[in-house]
């Protein structure tokens, strides 16, 4: 096992580990390491489909119907050299 010490920790953050601790009837280091833990634990989600995230971000909005547009032959390239 390894040793780590965490510096510069607000008070009022030290104080609310405390009683989280005191609460879970644990050492402030044992709930320390069990919240690294719980939150080391999930996997962090690996890179997405953009369009299927900008999809779900804005899917509470509704849908949205745009038309469908005709095609249209592509056009001759111009000659600029002339």
């Amino acid at each position: 096992m390894a040793t780590m010490t965490i510096r510069n920790i607000d008070e009022s953050l030290k104080a609310r580990l405390r009683i989280r601790a005191a609460t879970h009837g644990k050492s402030m280091e044992d709930e320390a390491r069990d919240i690294l833990r719980a939150a080391l634990s999930v996997e962090p989600p690996g890179p997405g489909d953009l369009g299927q995230a900008i999809q779900r971000r804005f899917a509470h909005l509704g849908g949205v119907e745009l038309p469908e547009l005709p095609r249209e032959p592509i056009r001759e390239p111009t000659d600029f050299a002339e």
